[in-house]
Parts: structure tokens; C-alpha cells; sequence
């Protein structure tokens, strides 16, 4: 007979669920502003901006300098380690900036994807050494959640049984670890949109992953109630030559989350995956519409999906600071209102909003 030893108590439990449901508050997403160093490097160079930490703190200063209009649609922002520890121009803590706006902070605390050996190259992700240790230190400055990305691709032979249980059991061991120390984790299995395969294909690798990943969840006494999933959409993959409308993807969405994701989960944050900034909202707002019963928050934990407009205008020139500031709070305001299904689309097909964010094999 199973036997649970108690892990967390009553108050532990409740301070995660609390945290957890005010992340997600209705028309609430998350910025996702945890791109480490290499990853911020690809962003800057694009618009032909050095890669130091200078320039990456002022990059972030745009984007944590937004008044209080994303106070409604933002819930947490997730800070990569190096962010946690910087100011802005004035001396003031960015984890001051954002919990003044009653926005919570997150870390990210995995180390990056490594090869799986054994595997037709999938990786599995390494960061759990000294992880109890980092939270706790997390916790003390500041956050109140983590996050924790795995990634797996499909092809003829991907995802192997191998790659979804051992990426299965390292998200529930960080899951569990997260939640001893008071921070709600974010459990991230991005299946990535890289490939020709359908809709269909995509909905049924989804199912599989989040199958597994619920069950090891489960094995480690992961108190689900404290947690939220990041998922990608199930949408079909780059090169598929079929093209599929918003509503078959938020109906193919829907499906293969009720058939997976158990009700007790707090929220459920979707990762942008590649899409333009309009079609991460569009699709977005077709899933919060989608007529199936939805148990949970579906909302937003975007990166590049809230950011692109706001690079592009910003480009390292202090004077366009504020106008890039104004962008992002325009993508936040407009993904507030498609996480309660109630964006009806900008209407401008060639604008920087329209353009895809897709990178192939993509890591952070």
C-alpha cells in the first residue's frame, strides 16, 4: 500500500495556493523577462545592441519602469539571476519595482537543457544540484515562484518513452523541492513547434507529455493546488503545410489539457512557442473562448510574445525608452483582455505585432 509521508503543512499549503491564485487573478498573465545571457545576446543583436549587463539592465529597466496599467494585467514577472540582483537608474531594486505594483517575482532556476544520452538528440535539464539551497536564498530576496523549462521535440522518433519520463521526474523533483521553501513552481514541458507534423500529431505527443509528467507529479506528493503549468499550445508545426484557424487550435488546446491536467491546478500559463505577438493573443483568446468546460485560469507567460515590439522601438537609444515601454504595456493590456476572451484583434496584418517570432530549436 502507497504511503505518503506529510511533506508540507496546512499553512505551507495554503500560502502556495494563495500565491499560486494571485498570479493568475482573472485577466492576469505573466512576463516572462528571464532570458539568460546568451539568450539576451540573440535578442540585442537583432537590433544591433552589445551584449553587456549594462545594456541588458537597461533593457529590462523599459520594461519594469510600466505604470500602473499592467497592475491588472500582469500577476508575476519571472527574473532571470542576474535581473534579481539589479537596480534601476535611481537606485531602486528591480524586485522593489515590481512588488510596489503588487506583482509578484519569479525566478527562473534551471541550468539549461543537456543531451539525453541513449536518445536521437532530445536532452533532459540540469540545475537540480543545490537547488533546496538556491530556493531558500530565492525566497529570502524575494520570490515567491520559479520556473523550470524541459524541452522535447517531435519527429518520427521523438519524444521517446526515455525523454518524457526523465524530464517528467526532473520537473516533479524540482516542483517538490520549490515548494518545501514557500515558492510556487512552474512546471514548463515545451514541446517545441519545430517539425512538419499536423495539428493532430501535436495534440496526441501533447496528451502523452503531460500524461507522464502529472504521474511523476503525483509520485513525488507534488501538492498540485500550489503549482501552475506552462505549456505550449497545440498548435501544428512550422513547416506543416496545412494552416489550421484559431478555433481548431484553441478546441485541439482545450481537448488535450482536460485530458491531462488534473482540476486542482491552480492556472495554467501558456509559453508564446514562436508566434507573432498577434497570434499568441488571437490564439490565446480563442482557447479562453473555446465552449469545452475549463477548470482552470488559461492565460499567459510570454517572452518574446509581449517583448518585440517593445525591442524593436526601444533599439538601445535611451530617448525611445519610454516609447518602447508604451509597447509593452499595450501587448500586456491586450493579452489581459484575450485571457478573459475578450480580444477581438488589432486588425493590422503587417504590423511588427504580425511578425514571427519563431527560432528554430529554440533555447533560453
Amino acid at each position: 500500500m502507497p504511503h505518503q509521508y506529510p511533506t508540507l503543512s496546512i499553512e505551507q499549503k495554503k500560502e502556495l495556493q494563495d500565491i499560486a491564485h494571485r498570479i493568475v487573478s482573472p485577466g492576469k498573465g505573466i512576463l516572462a523577462a528571464d532570458e539568460s545571457v546568451g539568450s539576451m545576446a540573440k535578442r540585442l543583436t537583432q537590433i544591433g545592441v552589445e551584449n553587456t549587463e549594462e545594456n541588458r539592465r537597461q533593457y529590462r529597466q523599459v520594461l519594469f519602469s510600466a505604470d500602473s496599467r499592467i497592475n491588472s494585467c500582469i500577476g508575476g514577472v519571472i527574473f532571470f539571476h542576474e535581473t534579481l540582483y539589479q537596480h534601476a537608474d535611481d537606485g531602486t531594486p528591480f524586485v522593489q519595482m515590481i512588488k510596489d505594483k503588487g506583482i509578484l517575482v519569479g525566478i527562473k532556476v534551471d541550468k539549461g537543457v543537456v543531451p539525453l544520452a541513449g536518445t536521437n538528440g532530445e536532452t533532459t535539464t540540469q540545475g537540480l544540484d543545490g537547488l533546496s539551497e538556491r530556493c531558500a536564498q530565492y525566497k529570502k530576496d524575494g520570490a515567491d515562484f520559479a520556473k523550470w523549462r524541459c524541452v522535447l521535440k517531435i519527429s518520427t522518433t521523438t519524444p521517446s518513452q526515455l525523454a518524457m519520463t526523465e524530464n517528467a521526474n526532473v520537473l516533479a523533483r524540482y516542483a517538490s523541492i520549490c515548494q518545501q521553501h514557500g515558492i510556487v513552481p512552474i512546471v514548463e514541458p515545451e514541446i517545441l513547434p519545430d517539425g512538419d507534423h499536423d495539428l493532430k500529431r501535436s495534440q496526441y505527443v501533447t496528451e502523452k507529455v503531460l500524461t507522464a509528467m502529472y504521474k511523476a507529479l503525483s509520485d513525488h506528493h507534488v501538492y498540485l493546488e500550489g503549482t501552475l503549468l506552462k505549456p505550449n499550445m497545440v498548435t501544428p508545426g512550422h513547416g506543416c503545410s496545412a494552416k489550421y484557424s484559431a478555433v481548431e487550435i484553441a478546441m485541439a488546446t482545450v481537448t488535450a489539457l482536460r485530458r491531462t491536467v488534473p482540476p486542482a491546478v491552480a492556472g495554467i500559463t501558456f509559453l508564446s512557442g514562436g508566434q507573432s505577438e498577434e497570434e499568441a493573443s488571437i490564439n490565446l483568446n480563442a482557447i479562453n473562448n473555446c465552449p469545452l468546460p475549463k477548470p482552470w485560469a488559461l492565460t499567459f507567460s510570454y517572452g518574446r510574445a509581449l517583448q518585440a515590439s517593445a525591442l524593436s522601438t526601444w533599439r538601445g537609444q535611451k530617448e525611445n525608452a519610454s516609447a518602447a515601454t508604451e509597447e509593452f504595456i499595450k501587448r500586456a493590456e491586450v493579452n489581459g483582455l484575450a485571457a478573459q476572451g475578450k480580444y477581438s484583434g488589432s486588425g493590422d496584418s503587417g504590423g511588427a505585432a504580425c511578425r514571427s517570432l519563431y527560432v528554430a530549436n529554440h533555447a533560453y
